[in-house]
Protein backbone atom coordinates (compact mmCIF):
# COMPACT_ATOMS: atom_id res chain seq x y z
CA UNK A 1 0.00 0.00 0.00
CA UNK A 2 1.63 3.43 -1.12
CA UNK A 3 1.40 5.99 1.56
CA UNK A 4 1.48 9.86 1.86
CA UNK A 5 4.66 11.03 3.63
CA UNK A 6 4.32 14.04 5.17
CA UNK A 7 7.31 16.03 5.75
CA UNK A 8 7.15 18.71 9.34
CA UNK A 9 10.41 20.01 11.06
CA UNK A 10 8.05 19.32 14.51
CA UNK A 11 5.18 17.90 15.19
CA UNK A 12 2.47 17.38 18.15
CA UNK A 13 0.73 14.66 18.54
CA UNK A 14 -2.62 16.05 19.92
CA UNK A 15 -4.33 19.36 20.39
CA UNK A 16 -4.55 19.69 23.99
CA UNK A 17 -3.26 22.30 25.72
CA UNK A 18 0.34 20.83 25.83
CA UNK A 19 0.31 20.59 22.00
CA UNK A 20 -1.50 23.74 20.95
CA UNK A 21 0.83 25.75 23.66
CA UNK A 22 4.02 23.76 22.60
CA UNK A 23 2.93 25.05 19.37
CA UNK A 24 2.46 28.56 19.76
CA UNK A 25 5.26 28.94 22.11
CA UNK A 26 7.43 27.41 19.08
CA UNK A 27 5.99 29.63 16.59
CA UNK A 28 6.59 32.43 18.42
CA UNK A 29 10.12 32.07 19.32
CA UNK A 30 11.11 31.24 15.41
CA UNK A 31 8.90 34.63 14.76
CA UNK A 32 11.32 36.74 17.41
CA UNK A 33 14.72 35.19 16.36
CA UNK A 34 13.74 36.01 12.84
CA UNK A 35 12.56 39.88 13.83
CA UNK A 36 15.73 40.47 15.86
CA UNK A 37 18.09 39.18 12.87
CA UNK A 38 16.19 41.29 10.71
CA UNK A 39 17.07 43.93 12.44
CA UNK A 40 20.42 43.26 12.99
CA UNK A 41 21.28 40.61 15.91
CA UNK A 42 23.85 38.77 15.02
CA UNK A 43 22.23 35.11 13.37
CA UNK A 44 21.14 33.62 10.45
CA UNK A 45 16.68 33.48 9.86
CA UNK A 46 15.17 30.57 10.37
CA UNK A 47 13.08 31.24 7.80
CA UNK A 48 9.81 28.87 6.81
CA UNK A 49 9.53 26.38 9.95
CA UNK A 50 6.82 23.87 9.09
CA UNK A 51 5.35 22.62 12.62
CA UNK A 52 1.73 20.60 12.56
CA UNK A 53 -0.81 19.40 15.16
CA UNK A 54 -2.29 16.43 14.19
CA UNK A 55 -5.91 15.69 16.37
CA UNK A 56 -7.69 12.66 16.29
CA UNK A 57 -11.22 14.10 17.11
CA UNK A 58 -13.38 15.58 14.54
CA UNK A 59 -12.60 18.74 15.70
CA UNK A 60 -10.28 20.57 18.59
CA UNK A 61 -11.86 19.99 21.48
CA UNK A 62 -14.21 17.53 20.60
CA UNK A 63 -12.08 15.21 22.99
CA UNK A 64 -11.25 17.43 25.45
CA UNK A 65 -12.53 17.48 29.09
CA UNK A 66 -10.89 18.68 32.33
CA UNK A 67 -12.98 19.65 35.89
CA UNK A 68 -12.11 22.30 35.35
CA UNK A 69 -10.65 25.45 37.10
CA UNK A 70 -7.46 26.72 35.42
CA UNK A 71 -4.49 28.19 37.26
CA UNK A 72 -3.63 30.69 34.76
CA UNK A 73 0.32 31.44 35.72
CA UNK A 74 1.48 29.28 32.45
CA UNK A 75 -1.47 30.87 30.25
CA UNK A 76 -0.03 34.14 31.28
CA UNK A 77 3.19 33.11 29.98
CA UNK A 78 2.13 32.00 26.84
CA UNK A 79 0.01 35.01 26.21
CA UNK A 80 0.37 37.88 28.18
CA UNK A 81 -3.01 39.33 27.11
CA UNK A 82 -5.12 36.23 27.10
CA UNK A 83 -8.02 38.17 28.64
CA UNK A 84 -7.97 40.67 25.99
CA UNK A 85 -7.35 38.27 23.22
CA UNK A 86 -10.81 36.51 24.06
CA UNK A 87 -9.62 33.30 25.89
CA UNK A 88 -12.97 31.78 26.77
CA UNK A 89 -13.47 31.89 30.52
CA UNK A 90 -16.68 31.14 31.84
CA UNK A 91 -15.94 32.96 35.32
CA UNK A 92 -13.40 33.83 38.14
CA UNK A 93 -13.92 31.48 41.22
CA UNK A 94 -15.59 33.55 44.12
CA UNK A 95 -16.09 31.53 46.64
CA UNK A 96 -14.05 27.93 47.96
CA UNK A 97 -15.57 25.50 50.18
CA UNK A 98 -14.20 21.78 50.67
CA UNK A 99 -16.75 19.18 52.60
CA UNK A 100 -16.58 16.20 53.85
CA UNK A 101 -19.36 14.13 53.03
CA UNK A 102 -21.39 11.11 54.94
CA UNK A 103 -24.59 9.55 53.44
CA UNK A 104 -27.01 12.00 55.24
CA UNK A 105 -25.02 15.03 56.15
CA UNK A 106 -21.78 16.90 55.64
CA UNK A 107 -19.19 18.81 57.85
CA UNK A 108 -17.64 22.13 55.40
CA UNK A 109 -14.15 22.63 56.32
CA UNK A 110 -13.86 25.72 58.78
CA UNK A 111 -10.36 26.50 57.10
CA UNK A 112 -9.50 25.28 53.62
CA UNK A 113 -5.70 23.77 52.98
CA UNK A 114 -4.05 26.60 51.02
CA UNK A 115 -3.49 23.90 47.82
CA UNK A 116 -7.14 23.77 47.74
CA UNK A 117 -7.27 27.68 47.44
CA UNK A 118 -8.61 28.87 44.01
CA UNK A 119 -8.74 32.41 44.78
CA UNK A 120 -6.94 34.16 41.06
CA UNK A 121 -8.22 30.93 39.63
CA UNK A 122 -10.84 30.93 36.71
CA UNK A 123 -13.69 28.40 36.05
CA UNK A 124 -13.67 27.40 32.27
CA UNK A 125 -14.16 24.53 29.65
CA UNK A 126 -11.06 22.62 28.77
CA UNK A 127 -12.57 22.46 24.85
CA UNK A 128 -13.28 25.81 24.69
CA UNK A 129 -9.45 26.82 25.27
CA UNK A 130 -8.46 24.50 23.14
CA UNK A 131 -10.75 25.93 20.38
CA UNK A 132 -9.79 29.22 21.29
CA UNK A 133 -5.83 28.57 21.16
CA UNK A 134 -5.76 26.64 18.39
CA UNK A 135 -7.54 29.66 16.35
CA UNK A 136 -4.02 31.50 17.54
CA UNK A 137 -1.80 28.33 16.59
CA UNK A 138 -3.04 29.07 12.98
CA UNK A 139 -3.00 32.55 13.02
CA UNK A 140 0.50 32.11 13.64
CA UNK A 141 1.47 29.68 10.49
CA UNK A 142 0.49 26.14 12.37
CA UNK A 143 -0.78 23.46 10.68
CA UNK A 144 -3.67 22.14 12.50
CA UNK A 145 -4.81 19.07 11.41
CA UNK A 146 -8.06 17.06 12.77
CA UNK A 147 -9.96 13.67 12.27
CA UNK A 148 -6.00 12.20 12.29
CA UNK A 149 -5.30 10.12 14.88
CA UNK A 150 -1.67 8.59 14.94
CA UNK A 151 -1.94 5.11 15.44
CA UNK A 152 1.94 3.90 14.73
CA UNK A 153 4.65 4.99 16.08
CA UNK A 154 7.70 5.34 12.96
CA UNK A 155 11.01 4.17 14.82
CA UNK A 156 13.90 3.72 12.17
CA UNK A 157 17.30 2.43 13.85
CA UNK A 158 15.85 3.56 17.48
CA UNK A 159 15.11 6.37 16.70
CA UNK A 160 11.44 7.73 16.50
CA UNK A 161 11.08 9.29 12.79
CA UNK A 162 7.74 10.38 13.26
CA UNK A 163 4.22 8.75 13.50
CA UNK A 164 1.68 6.56 11.13
CA UNK A 165 -1.81 8.07 11.01
CA UNK A 166 -4.84 5.37 10.96
CA UNK A 167 -6.74 4.32 7.69
CA UNK A 168 -9.95 5.44 6.88
CA UNK A 169 -12.58 3.56 5.00
CA UNK A 170 -11.89 -0.30 6.11
CA UNK A 171 -14.80 -2.36 7.39
CA UNK A 172 -15.15 -4.83 9.92
CA UNK A 173 -13.22 -7.40 8.80
CA UNK A 174 -10.32 -5.18 7.73
CA UNK A 175 -11.17 -5.07 4.25
CA UNK A 176 -11.03 -2.02 2.16
CA UNK A 177 -14.39 -0.13 1.57
CA UNK A 178 -14.60 2.05 -1.64
CA UNK A 179 -14.49 5.04 0.19
CA UNK A 180 -10.92 3.78 1.79
CA UNK A 181 -8.27 6.56 2.20
CA UNK A 182 -4.99 4.89 3.24
CA UNK A 183 -2.96 6.58 6.60
CA UNK A 184 0.36 8.68 6.25
CA UNK A 185 3.75 9.08 7.52
CA UNK A 186 4.21 11.92 9.13
CA UNK A 187 7.81 12.33 9.38
CA UNK A 188 9.44 14.95 11.48
CA UNK A 189 12.77 16.34 12.94
CA UNK A 190 11.25 15.31 16.47
CA UNK A 191 7.76 14.37 17.22
CA UNK A 192 6.36 15.43 21.21
CA UNK A 193 3.59 13.26 22.39
CA UNK A 194 0.63 15.08 23.98
CA UNK A 195 -1.89 11.81 23.74
CA UNK A 196 -3.46 12.59 27.42
CA UNK A 197 -3.46 9.86 29.67
CA UNK A 198 -2.12 6.27 28.74
CA UNK A 199 -1.65 7.46 25.73
CA UNK A 200 -1.64 4.77 22.47
CA UNK A 201 1.77 5.87 21.22
CA UNK A 202 3.74 6.42 24.49
CA UNK A 203 2.29 3.11 25.52
CA UNK A 204 3.84 1.12 22.68
CA UNK A 205 7.06 3.10 23.21
CA UNK A 206 7.68 2.25 26.68
CA UNK A 207 9.40 -0.85 26.33
CA UNK A 208 11.50 -0.21 23.32
CA UNK A 209 13.26 2.97 24.08
CA UNK A 210 12.61 2.88 28.10
CA UNK A 211 10.50 5.46 29.50
CA UNK A 212 9.56 3.52 32.60
CA UNK A 213 12.43 2.25 33.76
CA UNK A 214 13.37 3.24 36.91
CA UNK A 215 9.90 4.86 37.51
CA UNK A 216 7.00 4.25 40.04
CA UNK A 217 4.23 3.04 38.29
CA UNK A 218 1.94 5.21 36.89
CA UNK A 219 -1.32 5.40 38.82
CA UNK A 220 -4.71 6.77 37.31
CA UNK A 221 -8.58 7.70 38.40
CA UNK A 222 -11.61 8.15 36.20
CA UNK A 223 -12.93 11.60 36.44
CA UNK A 224 -16.88 11.33 35.11
CA UNK A 225 -18.42 14.62 34.41
CA UNK A 226 -21.89 16.27 33.65
CA UNK A 227 -22.70 20.05 32.90
CA UNK A 228 -25.99 20.41 33.56
CA UNK A 229 -28.66 23.22 33.22
CA UNK A 230 -30.73 24.98 35.92
CA UNK A 231 -33.74 27.34 36.16
CA UNK A 232 -31.71 31.01 36.07
CA UNK A 233 -30.35 31.60 39.46
CA UNK A 234 -30.16 28.03 40.81
CA UNK A 235 -26.18 27.91 40.53
CA UNK A 236 -24.07 30.27 41.55
CA UNK A 237 -21.49 31.64 39.16
CA UNK A 238 -17.99 31.42 40.62
CA UNK A 239 -18.99 29.06 43.52
CA UNK A 240 -16.32 26.02 43.66
CA UNK A 241 -17.55 22.84 45.72
CA UNK A 242 -15.09 20.26 46.36
CA UNK A 243 -16.20 17.18 48.73
CA UNK A 244 -14.42 14.05 50.32
CA UNK A 245 -15.80 11.01 51.83
CA UNK A 246 -19.33 9.39 50.47
CA UNK A 247 -20.44 7.61 48.74
CA UNK A 248 -16.32 6.54 47.88
CA UNK A 249 -15.59 4.29 50.33
CA UNK A 250 -13.05 4.82 52.74
CA UNK A 251 -10.24 2.57 50.94
CA UNK A 252 -11.08 4.57 47.82
CA UNK A 253 -9.43 7.78 46.43
CA UNK A 254 -11.15 10.47 45.15
CA UNK A 255 -13.63 13.14 45.22
CA UNK A 256 -16.34 15.24 43.73
CA UNK A 257 -16.58 19.10 42.37
CA UNK A 258 -19.29 21.55 41.53
CA UNK A 259 -18.40 24.96 39.60
CA UNK A 260 -20.88 27.24 39.22
CA UNK A 261 -19.92 27.94 35.17
CA UNK A 262 -23.21 30.79 35.57
CA UNK A 263 -26.20 31.65 37.01
CA UNK A 264 -27.67 28.74 34.97
CA UNK A 265 -25.35 26.03 34.82
CA UNK A 266 -23.13 23.80 37.28
CA UNK A 267 -20.40 21.75 35.71
CA UNK A 268 -20.16 18.83 38.62
CA UNK A 269 -18.43 15.62 38.42
CA UNK A 270 -16.42 12.72 40.64
CA UNK A 271 -13.00 11.63 40.64
CA UNK A 272 -12.80 8.19 41.30
CA UNK A 273 -9.13 5.95 41.71
CA UNK A 274 -8.94 2.86 39.55
CA UNK A 275 -6.60 1.57 42.25
CA UNK A 276 -9.54 0.50 44.21
CA UNK A 277 -9.98 -2.70 45.72
CA UNK A 278 -13.37 -3.50 45.24
CA UNK A 279 -14.02 -5.24 41.35
CA UNK A 280 -17.07 -3.47 41.26
CA UNK A 281 -16.02 -0.26 41.28
CA UNK A 282 -18.02 1.74 39.29
CA UNK A 283 -16.50 5.85 38.96
CA UNK A 284 -20.34 6.57 36.86
CA UNK A 285 -22.10 4.58 39.30
CA UNK A 286 -20.97 6.26 42.19
CA UNK A 287 -21.38 9.99 40.64
CA UNK A 288 -24.98 9.18 40.33
CA UNK A 289 -24.89 7.75 44.03
CA UNK A 290 -23.15 11.26 44.55
CA UNK A 291 -25.63 13.92 43.32
CA UNK A 292 -28.54 12.77 45.42
CA UNK A 293 -26.50 14.23 48.33
CA UNK A 294 -28.37 16.74 50.29
CA UNK A 295 -25.67 19.10 49.80
CA UNK A 296 -25.48 19.02 45.67
CA UNK A 297 -29.81 17.60 45.15
CA UNK A 298 -31.10 20.98 46.18
CA UNK A 299 -28.32 22.97 43.75
CA UNK A 300 -29.83 20.47 40.68
CA UNK A 301 -33.46 20.69 41.51
CA UNK A 302 -35.49 21.45 38.46
CA UNK A 303 -32.47 21.07 36.17
CA UNK A 304 -31.18 18.46 33.42
CA UNK A 305 -27.53 17.22 32.57
CA UNK A 306 -26.80 18.86 28.73
CA UNK A 307 -23.60 17.19 28.51
CA UNK A 308 -21.82 14.16 29.53
CA UNK A 309 -18.02 12.82 29.56
CA UNK A 310 -15.00 10.61 30.94
CA UNK A 311 -11.50 10.92 31.00
CA UNK A 312 -8.59 8.84 32.95
CA UNK A 313 -6.54 10.70 35.06
CA UNK A 314 -2.78 10.23 35.51
CA UNK A 315 -2.44 10.37 39.73
CA UNK A 316 0.83 8.64 40.01
CA UNK A 317 2.87 12.23 40.33
CA UNK A 318 6.34 13.04 40.26
CA UNK A 319 7.90 9.83 41.08
CA UNK A 320 5.67 8.25 38.29
CA UNK A 321 6.32 10.34 35.30
CA UNK A 322 8.18 8.41 32.13
CA UNK A 323 11.27 9.23 30.91
CA UNK A 324 10.34 12.52 29.14
CA UNK A 325 12.97 12.59 25.97
CA UNK A 326 14.35 10.05 23.78
CA UNK A 327 15.86 10.12 20.59
CA UNK A 328 13.22 11.99 18.58
CA UNK A 329 11.05 12.26 20.82
CA UNK A 330 9.15 14.56 23.77
CA UNK A 331 6.57 13.89 26.23
CA UNK A 332 4.25 16.51 27.71
CA UNK A 333 0.92 17.32 29.75
CA UNK A 334 -0.46 14.52 30.88
CA UNK A 335 0.77 11.83 28.84
CA UNK A 336 4.04 12.77 30.89
CA UNK A 337 2.01 13.00 34.03
CA UNK A 338 1.76 16.64 34.48
CA UNK A 339 -0.73 16.70 37.09
CA UNK A 340 -1.42 18.07 40.07
CA UNK A 341 -3.30 15.64 41.97
CA UNK A 342 -3.41 17.09 45.60
CA UNK A 343 -4.73 20.58 43.81
CA UNK A 344 -6.72 18.45 40.92
CA UNK A 345 -5.10 20.58 38.61
CA UNK A 346 -3.46 19.71 35.67
CA UNK A 347 -3.73 22.36 32.48
CA UNK A 348 -1.41 25.26 33.88
CA UNK A 349 1.41 22.33 34.23
CA UNK A 350 0.27 20.71 30.43
CA UNK A 351 0.85 23.85 29.36
CA UNK A 352 4.15 24.41 30.72
CA UNK A 353 5.67 20.99 29.88
CA UNK A 354 4.32 21.75 26.00
CA UNK A 355 6.62 25.67 26.22
CA UNK A 356 9.33 24.07 27.61
CA UNK A 357 9.37 21.16 24.73
CA UNK A 358 9.02 24.28 22.50
CA UNK A 359 12.10 25.77 24.13
CA UNK A 360 13.92 22.62 23.66
CA UNK A 361 13.13 22.19 19.93
CA UNK A 362 13.77 25.94 18.80
CA UNK A 363 17.19 25.41 20.35
CA UNK A 364 17.77 22.46 18.06
CA UNK A 365 16.88 24.84 15.25
CA UNK A 366 19.22 27.33 15.72
CA UNK A 367 21.75 24.66 16.55
CA UNK A 368 20.62 21.84 13.50
CA UNK A 369 21.19 19.23 15.89
CA UNK A 370 17.88 16.71 16.89
CA UNK A 371 20.68 14.25 18.49
CA UNK A 372 18.89 12.84 21.51
CA UNK A 373 21.42 14.53 23.70
CA UNK A 374 20.48 17.96 22.74
CA UNK A 375 17.05 16.57 23.24
CA UNK A 376 17.34 15.35 26.37
CA UNK A 377 17.87 18.79 27.52
CA UNK A 378 14.29 19.26 27.70
CA UNK A 379 14.00 17.42 31.00
CA UNK A 380 16.65 19.60 32.54
CA UNK A 381 14.08 22.13 31.85
CA UNK A 382 11.82 20.86 33.33
CA UNK A 383 13.58 19.73 36.55
CA UNK A 384 14.34 23.50 36.77
CA UNK A 385 10.85 25.15 35.77
CA UNK A 386 8.34 26.14 38.37
CA UNK A 387 6.21 22.98 37.27
CA UNK A 388 8.94 21.22 38.76
CA UNK A 389 9.06 22.91 41.64
CA UNK A 390 5.15 22.26 41.82
CA UNK A 391 5.20 18.74 41.17
CA UNK A 392 8.07 17.97 43.69
CA UNK A 393 5.69 19.60 46.47
CA UNK A 394 3.44 16.68 46.41
CA UNK A 395 5.49 13.86 45.07
CA UNK A 396 4.17 11.51 47.30
CA UNK A 397 0.32 12.26 47.80
CA UNK A 398 -1.06 9.65 46.23
CA UNK A 399 1.18 6.91 47.44
CA UNK A 400 0.04 8.39 51.11
CA UNK A 401 -3.70 7.43 50.31
CA UNK A 402 -2.60 4.10 50.08
CA UNK A 403 -3.97 3.22 53.69
CA UNK A 404 -6.79 4.61 52.96
CA UNK A 405 -9.09 7.98 53.57
CA UNK A 406 -7.98 8.89 57.39
CA UNK A 407 -4.60 7.43 56.37
CA UNK A 408 -4.32 9.72 53.68
CA UNK A 409 -5.82 13.32 55.18
CA UNK A 410 -2.97 12.29 57.96
CA UNK A 411 -0.31 12.00 55.29
CA UNK A 412 -1.00 15.05 53.05
CA UNK A 413 -1.18 17.17 55.95
CA UNK A 414 2.29 16.01 57.02
CA UNK A 415 3.68 16.29 53.83
CA UNK A 416 2.30 19.66 53.01
CA UNK A 417 4.66 20.64 56.34
CA UNK A 418 7.61 18.80 54.92
CA UNK A 419 6.98 20.16 51.58
CA UNK A 420 6.33 16.84 50.22
CA UNK A 421 8.69 14.49 52.33
CA UNK A 422 6.21 11.73 53.79
CA UNK A 423 7.25 10.15 57.02
CA UNK A 424 8.47 6.88 55.43
CA UNK A 425 10.70 8.52 53.09
CA UNK A 426 10.92 10.92 50.23
CA UNK A 427 9.72 8.54 47.60
CA UNK A 428 7.16 5.81 48.49
CA UNK A 429 6.64 3.56 46.13
CA UNK A 430 3.71 2.44 43.34
CA UNK A 431 2.42 -0.38 41.96
CA UNK A 432 -0.08 -0.94 38.96
CA UNK A 433 -4.04 0.62 39.90
CA UNK A 434 -4.76 -2.80 39.12
CA UNK A 435 -2.57 -5.17 41.43
CA UNK A 436 -5.30 -3.38 44.03
CA UNK A 437 -8.32 -5.69 42.95
CA UNK A 438 -9.12 -7.89 45.01
CA UNK A 439 -11.04 -11.09 44.25
CA UNK A 440 -15.06 -10.92 44.27
CA UNK A 441 -15.69 -13.31 47.24
CA UNK A 442 -12.98 -11.61 49.38
CA UNK A 443 -15.06 -8.12 48.83
CA UNK A 444 -18.77 -9.81 48.65
CA UNK A 445 -19.11 -12.90 50.27
CA UNK A 446 -22.87 -12.72 49.64
CA UNK A 447 -22.21 -12.07 45.51
CA UNK A 448 -22.45 -9.05 43.62
CA UNK A 449 -24.76 -6.27 44.99
CA UNK A 450 -28.05 -5.57 43.17
CA UNK A 451 -28.00 -3.19 39.99
CA UNK A 452 -28.06 0.74 40.76
CA UNK A 453 -31.68 1.98 39.84
CA UNK A 454 -31.68 5.52 38.36
CA UNK A 455 -34.39 7.54 38.22
CA UNK A 456 -33.77 9.75 35.28
CA UNK A 457 -34.44 12.95 36.85
CA UNK A 458 -31.28 13.58 38.98
CA UNK A 459 -29.62 9.67 38.59
CA UNK A 460 -29.50 8.68 34.68
CA UNK A 461 -27.95 5.09 33.27
CA UNK A 462 -24.65 4.91 30.78
CA UNK A 463 -26.68 4.81 28.00
CA UNK A 464 -28.44 7.82 28.71
CA UNK A 465 -25.02 10.25 29.47
CA UNK A 466 -23.51 7.99 26.69
CA UNK A 467 -26.08 10.13 24.47
CA UNK A 468 -25.04 13.70 25.87
CA UNK A 469 -21.37 12.98 24.99
CA UNK A 470 -22.53 13.05 21.40
CA UNK A 471 -20.15 9.88 20.88
CA UNK A 472 -20.41 8.56 17.45
CA UNK A 473 -18.42 6.00 15.48
CA UNK A 474 -18.59 4.53 12.41
CA UNK A 475 -20.05 0.72 13.28
CA UNK A 476 -18.42 -0.60 10.61
CA UNK A 477 -14.71 -0.25 11.03
CA UNK A 478 -12.32 -2.59 13.23
CA UNK A 479 -13.06 -2.66 16.68
CA UNK A 480 -10.95 -0.27 18.20
CA UNK A 481 -11.05 -2.02 21.83
CA UNK A 482 -8.54 -5.17 21.35
CA UNK A 483 -9.01 -8.37 23.95
CA UNK A 484 -6.19 -10.53 23.35
CA UNK A 485 -8.09 -13.77 25.16
CA UNK A 486 -11.92 -13.18 25.66
CA UNK A 487 -11.94 -16.53 26.62
CA UNK A 488 -10.50 -15.48 29.83
CA UNK A 489 -13.37 -12.96 29.84
CA UNK A 490 -15.90 -16.05 30.11
CA UNK A 491 -14.26 -18.38 32.68
CA UNK A 492 -11.27 -17.11 35.11
CA UNK A 493 -12.33 -13.28 34.85
CA UNK A 494 -16.20 -14.64 35.33
CA UNK A 495 -15.12 -16.58 38.32
CA UNK A 496 -12.22 -14.66 40.25
CA UNK A 497 -13.55 -10.98 39.64
CA UNK A 498 -17.13 -11.14 37.97
CA UNK A 499 -16.32 -9.52 35.23
CA UNK A 500 -15.14 -6.05 36.41
CA UNK A 501 -14.83 -4.12 33.00
CA UNK A 502 -18.93 -4.05 32.99
CA UNK A 503 -18.94 -1.80 35.85
CA UNK A 504 -15.50 -0.12 35.50
CA UNK A 505 -16.68 1.44 31.88
CA UNK A 506 -18.57 4.44 32.10
CA UNK A 507 -20.05 4.05 28.54
CA UNK A 508 -21.65 0.56 28.81
CA UNK A 509 -19.11 -0.92 26.26
CA UNK A 510 -18.07 -4.22 27.47
CA UNK A 511 -21.13 -6.58 28.06
CA UNK A 512 -21.56 -10.17 29.27
CA UNK A 513 -24.18 -11.95 27.43
CA UNK A 514 -25.82 -15.75 26.68
CA UNK A 515 -23.53 -17.58 24.42
CA UNK A 516 -25.19 -19.10 22.16
CA UNK A 517 -23.14 -22.21 21.45
CA UNK A 518 -22.60 -23.31 25.18
CA UNK A 519 -25.65 -23.86 27.64
CA UNK A 520 -24.90 -21.44 30.81
CA UNK A 521 -22.34 -19.58 29.55
CA UNK A 522 -21.54 -16.10 28.83
CA UNK A 523 -19.48 -14.10 25.97
CA UNK A 524 -18.49 -10.82 25.96
CA UNK A 525 -19.91 -8.20 23.95
CA UNK A 526 -18.28 -5.28 23.00
CA UNK A 527 -20.39 -2.18 22.44
CA UNK A 528 -17.48 -0.13 20.92
CA UNK A 529 -19.49 2.49 19.39
CA UNK A 530 -20.35 3.89 22.37
CA UNK A 531 -16.77 4.40 23.88
CA UNK A 532 -15.77 8.01 25.45
CA UNK A 533 -12.12 7.30 24.94
CA UNK A 534 -11.16 7.56 28.32
CA UNK A 535 -9.35 4.32 28.80
CA UNK A 536 -10.22 3.22 31.73
CA UNK A 537 -10.60 -0.04 30.08
CA UNK A 538 -6.84 -0.46 29.02
CA UNK A 539 -5.89 0.90 32.70
CA UNK A 540 -8.25 -0.88 35.08
CA UNK A 541 -8.64 -4.78 33.38
CA UNK A 542 -6.93 -6.89 36.08
CA UNK A 543 -5.43 -9.06 33.22
CA UNK A 544 -4.20 -6.41 31.18
CA UNK A 545 -5.07 -8.34 28.03
CA UNK A 546 -7.28 -4.76 26.95
CA UNK A 547 -5.66 -2.45 24.80
CA UNK A 548 -7.30 0.72 23.54
CA UNK A 549 -6.57 1.98 20.18
CA UNK A 550 -7.79 5.03 17.85
CA UNK A 551 -10.60 4.12 16.11
CA UNK A 552 -10.80 5.78 12.53
CA UNK A 553 -9.93 9.86 12.28
CA UNK A 554 -12.83 11.28 13.84
CA UNK A 555 -14.93 9.23 15.63
CA UNK A 556 -15.34 9.37 18.98
CA UNK A 557 -17.40 11.86 21.92
CA UNK A 558 -18.20 15.40 20.84
CA UNK A 559 -18.22 17.22 23.86
CA UNK A 560 -19.94 20.62 24.70
CA UNK A 561 -18.21 23.18 27.51
CA UNK A 562 -16.21 19.98 29.13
Amino acid sequence: MEREVLEFDVQFVGAGPAGLAGAIHLANLIARHDANVAAGTPGEPLGEIAIAVIEKGKRVGAHGLSGAVLDPRALAELIPDWRAKGCPVACEVITDDVYFLWETGQFRLPVLPPILQNHGNSIVSLGRLVEWLAGIAEEKGVLVVTETAATQPLIEDGRLAGVRTGDKGVDKSGAQKPNHQPGADCRAKATVLCEGPRGTLAKALETSLGLTVGRNAQVYSTGVKEVWEVPAGRAQQGRVIHTMGWPLPDDTFGGGFAYGMDDSHWALGLVTGLDAPDPVNDPHGLFQRWKTHPLLRPLLAGGKPVAYGAKAIPEGGWWAMPKLAADGLLIAGDSGGFLNGARLKGIHLAIKSGMLAAETLFECLLAKDFSKERLAKYEERVRHSWAADELRSVRNFHQGFAGGLYAGMVSAGIQMVLGGRDPFGDRLPSVPGHEHMRRLRERHRGGKPAPQKFDGVLTFDKLADVYLSGTKHDEDQPVHLIVTDTSVCATRCREEFGNPCQHFCPASVYEMVPDESKPDALRLQINASNCVHCKTCDIADPYQIITWVPPQGGDGPDYKDL
